[in-house]
């Protein structure tokens, strides 16, 4: 299936390509739990940018592997490049236009990342 969705102004909008029972990871770290992220991790092939490059900032902290992508003008972030798959893209479900019928919400502990994370890897292998 292929979802369309985007940040609050619209200025930013995209699509991603996966399957209709969605599987999403619910991390409590401090940036996730503070914006309500449901983490849905895909290859760059399967998320195409269709508008809003020139609206998105980017935010780093830590690492500064993760790349925290965000509309300038609303502040949402509908996607970025994930630490855990930096070769990857995690697209917030909440920004969704329409939320998916079968959606499964798995908690993931990202408060204890460096313990957790090999799990996370592993689980999506699986997908």
């Amino acid at each position: 299936m292929v979802y369309s969705g985007g940040c609050h102004c619209g200025a930013v909008r995209y699509t991603v390509e996966a399957s209709g029972q969605l599987r999403a990871d619910e991390c409590n770290c401090s940036i996730c739990y503070k914006l309500g992220y449901l983490h849905l991790i895909v290859p760059q092939s399967k998320f195409c940018l269709v508008k809003g490059e020139r609206a998105l900032t980017e935010y780093t902290f830590n690492t500064h592997v993760a790349k925290h992508r965000f509309c300038k003008h609303c502040g949402i972030k509908a996607f970025y490049v994930p630490r855990s798959h930096p070769d990857k893209i995690s697209v917030n479900v909440r920004t969704f236009d329409e939320l998916p019928q079968q959606l499964v919400v798995e908690p993931f502990d990202g408060k204890h990342w460096e313990q957790n994370v090999a799990a996370l890897r592993a689980k999506d292998v699986h997908r």
